[in-house]
């Protein structure tokens, strides 16, 4: 059978700042530093470079960062947002958790990105927000949602838990035409931590003056509760952790489109169907579309392949969402969760990795 290839090797990745980061941890211990300590405020501080934002605000998680990102808009009950059929479930979650109403629009069957043609029919005048999903690492056109806009009052989120690093078609960075931008660093993630971390990015000041005390029980200084907030932190060792990994990030997103380019060039079989990505893309997945998925799953087990399936079931046909969604179908979103597979695609995946993947998948 031989080695087996990993879908993703998050202790290769970081082997070489395994030293440096229990050298900070050790200090971290020492100094019972490890709630909102310097080291948050130095990686939001490195994160708003990174990103071209004016503010960058740490908290808990991913699905946090879009609960707090809508909360801070403090929109009215029932207010609609507009979001993709084909996402991870927190996208959704946090629109009902804020007492808003998700309204589902289709993605393109080519790229699984938010369908702007679908968007510009479901806009009304409860529209208060689009929340477009950076996909698989894929860039949604922000610019073309705004002409969309036109001079309606509709803000828009960008959910960028998969796409850390990416720009648009244009080289602009995410959060440039958005009102905010919301990341997840779980571990699997392009930039991950050890545990749970999120981030939003805005260059709205009142939204940052906003947020910074919402994520923390509504105060900004303790003792001070200026308003009703949640407890939702990025804890001082993953920021400290996240401020080393940073630093190879743009490397390694390099290495991911090297493996992307090596799979669009040599995956050669008519029963496969790959994705197109946008031209700044940082393949945070690499997904096919393929006929017969139980077959090839067979086909990777026995020679030993990693793979993932990102997701098998579109957000309308989920059990928690059925009375919600009820008999709503989207075409697209459904056809991509029952024939999507993501192929490995670590950044330290090797040539003699990568193409035994691409013969298996030829041979198929």
């Amino acid at each position: 059978m031989g080695k087996q290839i990993k879908f993703f090797d998050i202790y290769n990745q970081d082997k070489k700042i395994h030293l440096s980061f229990i050298k900070i941890l050790k200090n971290h211990f020492k100094k019972s530093d490890f709630i909102l300590g310097k080291s948050v405020s130095l990686f939001e501080n490195n994160f708003s470079k990174f990103t071209k934002s004016k503010y960058s605000i740490g908290c808990a998680n991913g699905t946090d960062a879009l609960y707090l990102a809508l909360k801070t808009l403090n929109l009215p009950k029932n207010s609609e947002v507009i979001v993709p059929a084909m996402t991870w479930i927190s996208t959704v979650l946090s629109i009902l958790n804020n007492n808003l109403k998700p309204v589902l629009v289709d993605v393109n069957k080519n790229d699984a990105l938010i369908s702007l043609k679908e968007v510009k029919k479901k806009i009304n005048k409860n529209t208060k927000v689009i929340l477009p999903v950076n996909l698989y690492g894929g860039i949604v056109n922000i610019q073309k949602i705004k002409k969309i806009i036109g001079k309606k009052k509709i803000f828009i989120i960008e959910d960028s838990a998969q796409a850390h690093g990416g720009k648009d078609n244009n080289a602009n960075n995410i959060g440039k035409f958005s009102d905010l931008a919301c990341y997840s660093f779980y571990p699997g993630k392009n930039l991950g931590c050890y545990g749970d971390g999120g981030m939003i990015t805005t260059n709205n000041k009142k939204f940052y003056e906003k947020l910074i005390r919402l994520r923390n029980l509504g105060s900004k200084f303790k003792h001070k509760h200026e308003m009703i907030g949640v407890n939702s932190r990025l804890d001082t060792i993953q920021a400290s952790l996240l401020n080393l990994k940073l630093k190879s990030l743009s490397k390694n997103n390099l290495k991911r489109s090297k493996i992307a380019n090596f799979y669009k060039k040599t995956i050669k079989n008519k029963k496969i169907d790959v994705l197109q990505y946008s031209k700044h893309a940082v393949y945070h997945q690499y997904v096919i579309l393929v006929k017969n998925r139980n077959r090839l799953i067979k086909i990777l087990d026995k020679n030993n392949i990693q793979y993932g399936i990102h997701y098998p079931i579109s957000i309308n046909k989920l059990d928690c969402f059925k009375n919600i969604f009820k008999s709503k179908n989207f075409v697209n979103a459904e056809f991509i969760a029952n024939h999507c597979l993501s192929l490995p695609i670590d950044p330290y995946l090797s040539i003699s990795d990568q193409k035994k993947i691409c013969y298996v998948l030829n041979s198929y």
